[in-house]
């Protein structure tokens, strides 16, 4: 699989002028929230190295972000939180944290390829299957969107340092699982994901019980 700028062209044959990669990072995070970016690379203006961010190493993504941020017409981050996630589910979220990104940007984008997703936005756009591999916008946007969510994961760790964030990022990690065991769940943890809540006393178990069944006599 090639990462190009194809679908990029073509939108722009197309008549599109601010054509806006989309993604995110952290959905299989237990910690924290889930973050996106939304990129609208300058083709007059390449950057070599793009891809999926998770095939690159820490140290050429942080460089790359940087070179995107400098080279690219426009870019922009968005994020819903953890309870936002529990509320509403991390596919969701993910949508949230996405749209949030575009209409962030303070360029506002005419075409959207996003990462096997649609976004409840009035505007022309494409969803790619394993899109952050396969367009060159979508690369960038994975890329920074991973960035942003790792030095977060950093400022979290001085708030936090019995977990790991620095290490793991929040995910499934031993480590970060032995922690939750010890320590129980911080409030930025994902309750409504299993290895949070096995960890979550049994009065949050019965509140929550409560709750859903006040809701469904509502």
């Amino acid at each position: 699989m090639r990462c190009s700028s194809s679908f990029e062209n073509e939108a722009r044959k197309l008549g599109y002028l601010a054509v806006a990669g989309v993604d995110e990072a952290g959905r299989g995070a237990l910690f924290g929230s889930v973050v996106a970016a939304a990129v609208i690379l300058d083709p007059n203006r390449p950057i070599r190295g793009l891809n999926d961010s998770k095939q690159l190493t820490a140290e050429t993504r942080q460089e790359l972000a940087a070179q995107i941020k400098e080279r690219s017409v426009a870019w922009a981050t968005g994020a819903a939180d953890a309870a936002e996630i529990d509320r509403i589910n991390i596919y969701q979220a993910s949508r949230l944290a996405m749209k949030r990104a575009i209409e962030a940007l303070p360029v506002k984008p005419d075409y959207l390829l996003v990462d096997a997703m649609r976004i409840d936005l009035d505007l022309a756009q494409e969803s790619l299957i394993k899109g952050d591999a396969r367009s060159r916008a979508i690369a960038a946007a994975s890329i920074i969107a991973k960035v942003h969510r790792d030095d977060c994961m950093q400022q979290w760790d001085a708030v936090y340092p019995q977990y790991g964030l620095a290490r793991h990022k929040g995910y499934g990690a031993p480590e970060h699982l032995r922690a939750l065991e010890a320590n129980g769940p911080t409030p930025l943890h994902r309750f409504s994901y299993a290895p949070v809540s096995r960890f979550l006393p049994s009065s949050f178990h019965q509140q929550s019980l409560s709750f859903e069944g006040a809701a469904l006599t509502a």
